[in-house]
């Protein structure tokens, strides 16, 4: 089964690519099977990676919160699992 977790971030306004280049530069302990990064009008960031694992699995490597001071708000973090391809 795939598995994909996204992660966003909101930066302080104006510190959006700093944030952008902090999430680029998080190595997870695992490499999953894919990563992509994507960014946003109002200086948000957006992780999508995607796992061979199962939903529930409690062992997926997550990117960790950035520094307070780059962030407007608490990250947001959701999992999905792949249901068809197209």
């Amino acid at each position: 089964m795939t598995v994909v977790l996204m992660w966003e971030a909101r930066a302080v306004p104006g510190r959006g690519a700093e944030l952008l280049t902090w999430a680029r530069q998080q190595v997870l302990p695992e490499p999953p099977l894919r990563r992509d990064t994507f960014r946003a009008p109002q200086d948000r960031v957006l992780v999508i990676t995607w796992w061979d694992a199962s939903y529930g699995d409690p062992d997926l490597p997550e990117l960790a919160s950035p520094p307070e001071e780059l962030v407007g708000r608490p990250v947001h973090r959701w999992r999905f699992e792949s249901v068809a391809a197209d």
